[in-house]
């Protein structure tokens, strides 16, 4: 099932029109720590998948300071996506893409129910903007994806754990990725030449 929200969900977001984000963002300290170009990782990688009865959903991250991480097409698809849903007004705002896909026919979601708790703290959507021309039905049909992008305000710490809720469905799998992420910023950094491993920091935006 995992892989086919995966798929799903990459094939709906590469078929958005999306300007190219450029290689170095303004505003972001990991254009001199992770430059673009450099990072391995597919989306699947490095978002938080959650099931929820006959849901499964997926939580990608837009921070630069994960997208950084991703294979250049991948992250050029998710930097635009991010350069296109954020403006100078939201730039103390983190930003995720929620997808949602089911192999049933005609599933109902219910979109304001995907919540973060960071640092024990719950932290709802402020906003939500459809991707998918259908988003507003609140209905997932068989084998099909419905995406928005989620504007959170407040303090959303990548750099720690993070809970991604659903209703009364809860997953701690960050906690798994955050290494991962943290390995992947290391080896680009190596090839890129840059010295030192260069952590995971606070949430950088590229605005």
């Amino acid at each position: 099932m995992k892989g086919r929200l995966v798929f799903f969900a990459t094939s709906a977001l590469a078929a958005c029109t999306l300007a190219p984000a450029p290689e170095g963002t303004p505003g972001s300290s990991l254009t001199s720590e992770v430059p673009a170009g450099y990072g391995t990782l597919t989306q699947s990688e490095i978002s938080i998948s959650i099931s929820s009865r006959d849901l499964e959903i997926m939580v990608t991250p837009l921070d630069e300071s994960v997208t950084r991480v991703t294979a250049p097409d991948t992250y050029r698809r998710l930097a635009g996506m991010a350069q296109a849903h954020r403006s100078a007004d939201d730039s103390d705002t983190a930003i995720f893409l929620v997808s949602f896909f089911s192999s049933q026919p005609d599933v109902r979601f219910i979109p304001e129910e995907v919540q973060l708790i960071s640092r024990g703290l719950r932290v709802r959507p402020g906003t939500i903007t459809p991707v998918t021309p259908t988003w507003g039905q609140r209905r997932v049909q068989q084998r099909r994806t419905e995406m928005a992008v989620y504007s959170f305000a407040g303090e959303v710490d990548l750099a720690s754990d993070l809970v991604v809720a659903y209703g009364l469905d809860q997953t701690r799998a960050w906690g798994t990725i955050l290494p991962r992420i943290q390995a992947e910023r290391a080896r680009a950094r190596a090839r890129a030449g840059i010295g030192g491993p260069g952590d995971l920091g606070s949430r950088t935006d590229p605005s």
